[in-house]
């Protein structure tokens, strides 16, 4: 009995007629390898930026609503074209939205999670032997509203897919040749895993490594789908990512993290109550907002100042709720500093090695880095610095854990 497949192509996969022909080849090998196939795919090229900039210049607010409406049309046009390219070379192919393809998600416009998958229409189709060519990035509510999982959502698209449909493998093809300790356009040190945990992923997923989406290592994880990042262009093994992964003891940070675009945010004199902090968040969080790092200062027995980071991109919403609700907050004053950076150590290793925070901290004052906020838990440090310092700070930081070329061959040999 044939064994399901889903493979997952990027927008630089798929951002060009020639590029489409290619991933063309690589599905039917897939099919001629006796697999039944779900291709999801990626909005082609630059296409999702084009239509944020036409949408800006109609609305500089658009409602997110219409937002979703509009993004959603990019995977379209490739899932179209891709079944036509599978068609035209004798393979029977079917191209389909994330709504006819069963995906339902939560009632939240531009970064729903999903919440089940009906897959009797994606088995009809794969049991009449045809290639499934599936939207990423979209869903439809249980209103039939149509929504977005977020930039880089085709990755969860794909991994939920295979925990659905009980896949063999789901393989994610990019624009790169695997996971790297850290990003190799920045690094020049930086160096291919040849595997890598689940929970160390998913650490450096949500502090910033673009190269997987975090609700896709969330997916994986969690239903154990084997997952495997490769170069859709170049014939290399990719990364796998697993439950667990043997390494050298000596080791102990498997990768950095880091990303621009960080905002500290300061409420200022607080009522220094048990309920404060519950408060403030809870209704961030009402509101969909994420906030990352977290300081009190107590100013007083009477007031507090709490500090905490954002995305750039969610400053003028996160400010406008707070002054929403400031009377009942009652808080004095907003402030905010911008052009900042988050630089982050992961690994599993750090849970039975003492000192690496200290370690970290020691090398970035050594390169007279200023640190702005911590966080920890049991597999990461991350810092916030000047965005200037960001680079830098990352070099710094690979050479003095051994990241580099002969540590990593030392593991992966």
């Amino acid at each position: 009995m044939s064994t399901i497949v889903v493979q997952k192509f990027g927008g630089t996969s798929v951002g060009s007629v020639e590029r489409i022909q290619h991933v063309a080849s690589r599905v039917i090998s897939e099919v001629e390898n006796g697999h039944k196939v779900v291709v999801v795919v990626s909005a082609m090229g630059k296409t999702t930026d084009e239509l944020l900039t036409l949408a800006n210049a109609i609305n500089p607010h658009p409602s997110k609503r219409d937002m979703d409406m509009l993004l959603t049309t990019g995977e379209q046009i490739t899932i179209s074209l891709l079944a036509m390219a599978l068609q035209v070379r004798g393979h029977e192919a079917v191209s389909l939205t994330g709504w006819q393809a069963g995906i339902r998600t939560e009632p939240v416009h531009g970064n729903a999670r999903i919440t089940h998958i009906e897959t009797d229409l994606l088995k009809s189709h794969l049991n009449a032997g045809k290639i499934v060519i599936v939207a990423g990035f979209q869903g439809i509510t249980a209103t039939n509203e149509i929504t977005t999982l977020g930039r880089g959502g085709s990755d969860t698209t794909a991994v939920a897919l295979a925990a659905a449909l009980s896949a063999e493998k789901c393989d994610i093809y990019t624009d790169v040749t695997g996971v790297f300790t850290t990003d190799p356009r920045f690094v020049k040190g930086a160096r291919k895993l040849a595997a890598i945990a689940y929970d160390e992923m998913l650490e450096l997923a949500n502090l910033g490594a673009g190269v997987l989406h975090p609700r896709a290592v969330e997916f994986a994880k969690n239903y154990g789908v084997q997952l495997v990042v490769r170069s859709s262009m170049e014939e290399e093994e990719g990364t796998i990512i697993e439950e667990e992964v043997s390494m050298e003891k000596n080791l102990v940070v498997r990768g950095i993290a880091f990303e621009d675009q960080i905002t500290r945010i300061t409420v200022c004199s607080l009522p220094n109550e048990l309920h404060t902090l519950s408060t403030i968040f809870t209704t961030l969080a009402q509101h969909s907002l994420n906030v990352d790092i977290i300081i009190q200062t107590s100013m007083d027995k009477d007031t507090t100042n709490i500090s905490f980071s954002v995305k750039t991109v969610d400053v003028k919403d996160t400010i406008e709720v707070l002054e929403q609700h400031q009377s009942r907050l009652g808080f004095t004053a907003i402030e905010q500093e911008s052009g900042l950076a988050k630089v982050s150590i992961v690994g599993s290793g750090m849970v039975s090695n003492p000192g690496v925070a200290a370690e970290m901290f020691q090398v970035l004052a050594t390169e007279g880095i200023h640190v702005k906020m911590v966080s920890t838990s049991e597999i990461k440090v991350s810092t916030v610095v000047d965005v200037a310092e960001m680079v830098r700070a990352v070099e710094a930081l690979h050479v003095a854990f051994k990241l580099g070329e002969e540590s990593v061959e030392r593991v992966l040999s």
